[in-house]
C-alpha cells in the first residue's frame, strides 16, 4: 500500500517517484519527433510548402492549446473504477500510435496528382495526433497531485522527469543525428521510416511504467480534501483563473521558457549554427549536446538540495539567473564569429580559446537552465494544491491544462518565427546539416539561440518577484489542506473546514 504519515502527509514510495514521470517521457517522445521533424517530412517527403509545412506546427500547437482545457475537464469529472488518471493515459498513447502510423505512412501512399488529398489528410491525422498527446500529456502535471505532496519529494520529480525525458526525447535527439546520413537525411522517407516505428514503440513501453507508477495513489482517498467535491461548472473556470495569481505567475515564467526552449533547440537553428556556420555539424550537434548534459548533472543536484531547503520559487530563480548571466557570455561569442575565421569557430578536433569559451559558457548556462526546465511540472501542483486550500476544490486537470494553455500558445509560436526568420533572409527550404552558410544566418542564431531565451528568463525573474508560494507557504498550506482532510473525513463540512481553518496558527489554537 501506499506510504501514508501519521500527519497525513500523502507521500510516494520511490518506485512511485521514479516510474510515474515516464509518461512525460512517453509523449516527449512523440514531442520531439513532431516538433523538429514533421516540417522536413511534410517538405521533403511529401512535398507540401515549407511555410504550410512550418505553418501546421504552430497551427497545430494552438489547437492543442485550445484542446487542454476540454480534457482537464474531463479529467476532474472523471472518477472511473480504473481511476481517474490512467484512463486518458492509455486511451492518449493508442490514439498517437495510430495517428502517427496513419500521418508519416498513410499520407505518403496518395497520388502526387492528388496534393490537395495530401495537405487535407495531413491536416487531419496531425490534429488527431493532437488530441491523443493532448489527453495523455495533461495527466503528468494533473496526476502528480495525487501522487505526494510531501514538500521534500516534490522537487525529486523534476530530477525523476529528466530521466524519464531523455530514455525518451532524447534517445531520438541522440539517434537522429547519427542516423541521418545513413537513412538518407531529415527529408528521406528512410530517415521515418525508422524513427516512427522506434518511438511508437518506445512510447507504448513508457507508458506502461507510467501506469505502473501510479496505480496505487489513483483513487478517491488521495483526491483534494476529501467529501463530496461539488462538479465545477465550465464558467467557473474562468474564475478560477482569474483568482488564482499564483497560477498565472507560474503561466508567464513557463510560457516564456517553453518558448525559448522550442526556438533555441530547434533542429532548424541547430544546423545553421553547427553546420553553415560552424561548418561541421556532424562532430559538434552531438558533443555539444552532451555538454549540456554533463553540466546539468550538477545543477540538478543543486536544484533539488535548494528546493528541499528554500522552496521550488527560491531554485528556479537562482538558476535561471546562473543561465542568464552565463548566455551574455554565449552572445558575446556569436556576436564576434566570423566566416571562415578559425579563431572564432568550435572544433572539437582543433580545440581554441573560443572553443574552450563556449563550451565553458553553454555549458553552464544550458545545464543551469536544463536542471530547471521542468520545474513548472512540480509547480503546477503546488498551484493545484493551493487552490484547494484556497476555494476547497480538487481540480487538478484543469489548473495543469490551464497552464499548459498559455504555454502551448506561446511556443506554437516557434516554428513560425523559425520558419518567418528564414524567409526574410530569402531561405525557401528548411536547412539541414549540409546547408552552406548564407548571408544573414548570423543574425538569424543569434536571435533564435540566445536573445529569446535571455528575454524569457527575464520574464521569468519578473513572474517570480510576485510568486508567493514559497517552501514555507507551502508547508502551511499542506498543513492546512491536511487537517481539513482529516476533519472532513469525520463528518464535517467543507465550508466548515475551510472557515475553521486558514493558518498555522489555526491548527496550534
Amino acid at each position: 500500500m501506499s506510504q501514508q504519515s501519521t500527519d497525513t502527509v500523502n507521500r510516494a514510495k520511490l518506485y512511485q517517484l521514479i516510474l510515474f514521470p515516464f509518461n512525460n517521457g512517453a509523449t516527449n517522445v512523440y514531442y520531439v519527433l513532431t516538433l523538429n521533424f514533421i516540417a522536413y517530412y511534410a517538405n521533403g517527403v511529401l512535398g507540401l510548402a515549407m511555410m504550410f509545412a512550418t505553418t501546421m506546427v504552430t497551427v497545430m500547437r494552438l489547437f492543442d492549446a485550445v484542446t487542454d482545457p476540454i480534457i482537464g475537464m474531463l479529467i476532474d469529472k472523471t472518477n472511473s473504477k480504473f481511476g481517474k488518471f490512467r484512463p486518458y493515459m492509455v486511451l492518449g498513447n493508442v490514439i498517437m500510435a495510430i495517428s502517427a502510423v496513419l500521418l508519416y505512412f498513410g499520407t505518403r501512399v496518395i497520388a502526387e496528382d492528388m496534393m490537395w488529398l495530401k495537405y487535407t489528410l495531413f491536416i487531419l491525422f496531425y490534429a488527431l495526433y493532437v488530441i491523443g498527446y493532448t489527453f495523455q500529456t495533461a495527466c503528468t502535471r494533473s496526476g502528480q497531485t495525487c501522487l505526494t505532496n510531501d514538500p521534500k519529494q516534490r522537487p525529486l520529480f523534476t530530477i525523476f522527469n529528466t530521466v524519464a525525458s531523455l530514455l525518451g526525447m532524447g534517445l531520438v535527439q541522440f539517434l537522429a543525428p547519427i542516423l541521418e546520413g545513413k537513412l538518407g537525411g531529415y527529408n528521406s522517407a528512410g530517415f521515418f521510416d525508422f524513427m516512427v516505428p522506434l518511438a511508437v514503440g518506445l512510447s507504448a513501453v513508457l507508458t506502461v511504467l507510467a501506469i505502473i507508477g501510479i496505480w496505487e495513489k489513483d483513487r478517491p482517498e488521495f483526491f483534494g480534501v476529501g467529501g463530496n467535491q461539488e462538479k465545477v461548472k465550465i464558467r467557473e473556470y474562468l474564475s478560477i483563473l482569474g483568482a488564482n495569481k499564483e497560477l498565472q505567475r507560474l503561466m508567464v515564467a513557463g510560457a516564456g521558457c517553453k518558448l525559448a526552449f522550442s526556438i533555441a533547440t530547434n533542429m532548424t537553428v541547430l544546423c545553421m549554427l553547427y553546420g553553415a556556420m560552424m561548418g561541421s555539424y556532424s562532430t559538434l550537434y552531438l558533443p555539444m549536446m552532451i555538454v549540456g548534459y554533463i553540466f546539468s548533472v550538477p545543477f540538478f543536484l543543486l536544484t533539488v538540495n535548494t528546493s528541499q531547503k528554500l522552496g521550488q520559487k527560491a531554485s528556479l530563480v537562482r538558476y535561471t539567473t546562473v543561465a542568464l548571466v552565463m548566455y551574455v557570455g554565449v552572445l558575446a561569442l556569436l556576436v564576434f564569429w566570423q566566416q571562415g575565421n578559425p579563431a572564432t569557430t568550435l572544433s572539437i578536433t582543433n580545440i581554441n580559446l573560443y572553443t574552450i569559451l563556449f563550451v565553458v559558457f553553454f555549458g553552464i548556462g544550458y545545464g543551469a537552465y536544463y536542471a530547471t526546465a521542468d520545474m513548472s511540472i512540480p509547480m503546477v501542483a503546488d498551484c493545484s494544491d493551493y487552490e484547494t486550500y484556497r476555494s476547497g476544490r480538487y481540480v487538478p486537470g484543469i489548473m495543469g491544462t490551464l497552464f499548459s494553455l498559455v504555454d502551448k500558445l506561446v511556443s506554437a509560436l516557434g516554428s513560425t518565427i523559425v520558419g518567418v526568420a528564414l524567409a526574410v533572409i530569402g531561405i525557401h527550404t528548411l536547412p539541414d546539416s549540409t546547408t552552406p552558410y548564407a548571408p544573414g544566418m548570423k543574425g538569424v542564431v543569434i536571435v533564435l539561440f540566445c536573445v529569446v531565451p535571455m528575454v524569457a528568463w527575464l520574464a521569468t525573474l519578473w513572474a517570480m518577484k510576485g510568486y508567493s508560494l514559497t517552501g514555507a507557504r507551502m508547508k502551511e498550506i499542506q498543513a492546512v489542506n491536511n487537517t481539513r482532510k482529516k476533519a472532513i473525513g469525520e463528518g464535517m463540512s467543507v465550508e466548515e473546514a475551510l472557515d475553521k481553518w486558514k493558518t498555522m496558527d489555526d491548527i496550534k489554537g
